[in-house]
């Protein structure tokens, strides 16, 4: 998600063919012994070249030859993905991160992010209650314990997702420090709506393995996105951002807009009827994010 400037929020915190006959085998053979004396000298020179730094050609790297130029440890911080003590298994065997779901029908989740404020998150819901429309909304933590009260009443049939406590970058955080930020959020998120989110939508999209870990330890899969808004791009030409939307738009979509945020934000949401109809004028049925996933292709289930 692109940075926010909302003060609210970022205050505090990659078949030879066979020979023919004897002729060719003696023609063949010296090519092949090139090509064996290339690859021994590619070799040799890398080997001097690892000798030359210091490091020795075992069976194996060893631990500190392995880690001599790194600038992250190899256990804890941020880009590890798994726990310090290297004995402590994850809770389960795999996290999902989820762009867009693989599925034939012609579904779509309008997903909204930062949230809740006290005049554009009623707005919003508003125009969705208009238009029978449901989304997901990733709420932070903090925002909902200050305005949640305003929105509670409103979310029935709609999704609402963790997005940390303060909006800060998971992706520069330790595991314990990601496990507070969704587990502060979380607590805070689950006594606003009765029931516990399961997704996980990490600020700015950035991803570290100590946030995949900490996700898979606190039960969630990690929800980004393929499709969003591009205010920004719009704001003379508002039209515009309905028309890239209702056009660029695919079955299994999920799009980002937000409920809060810098003024251009606002393109969007004043787009927001229109792109709608629109988006079912093409035959699209809005769902959330987990009835779209669950509404996976046979084919890709397992693998979201």
């Amino acid at each position: 998600m692109p940075p926010t400037n909302d003060p609210e929020l970022t205050a505090s915190e990659p078949d030879s063919a066979p020979s023919s006959g004897p002729h060719d085998q003696l023609v063949e053979r010296p090519v092949e012994h090139d090509r064996a004396l290339s690859r021994r000298r590619v070799l040799s020179g890398a080997a001097a070249a690892l000798a030359g730094a210091g490091v020795t050609l075992t069976g194996e790297f060893g631990y500190a030859e392995a880690t001599a130029d790194s600038k992250l440890p190899v256990y804890g911080g941020y880009a590890a993905t798994v726990h310090a003590d290297r004995s402590t298994p994850p809770r389960s065997s795999r996290v999902d991160v989820v762009w867009s779901v693989d599925t034939t029908r012609r579904l779509i989740a309008l997903t909204f992010d930062d949230g809740p404020a006290p005049n554009w998150t009623p707005r919003v819901l508003s125009i969705l209650a208009q238009t029978d429309t449901p989304a997901t909304f990733f709420m932070v933590g903090r925002r909902a314990r200050e305005y949640g009260r305003l929105v509670a009443h409103r979310l029935a049939g709609h999704e609402v997702g963790n997005h940390t406590w303060a909006h800060r970058d998971l992706a520069k955080m330790t595991y314990e420090q990601a496990c507070t930020a969704i587990g502060r959020a979380h607590n805070e998120l689950t006594r606003l709506c009765g029931r516990e989110p399961t997704l996980l939508r990490p600020p700015y999209g950035h991803l570290s393995g100590s946030t995949l870990l900490a996700a898979n330890d606190l039960g969630y899969q990690v929800v980004l996105w393929n499709r969003q808004m591009l205010e920004s791009r719009f704001t003379q030409n508002p039209d515009g951002l309905v028309d890239y939307i209702v056009e660029s738009c695919d079955p299994g979509t999920i799009l980002l807009a937000h409920d809060t945020g810098p003024v251009d934000r606002l393109v969007a949401i004043r787009g927001l009827a229109a792109m709608i109809t629109g988006l079912r004028r093409r035959g699209f049925e809005f769902v959330t994010v987990s009835e779209l996933m669950a509404a996976a292709a046979p084919a890709t289930a397992t693998a979201h």
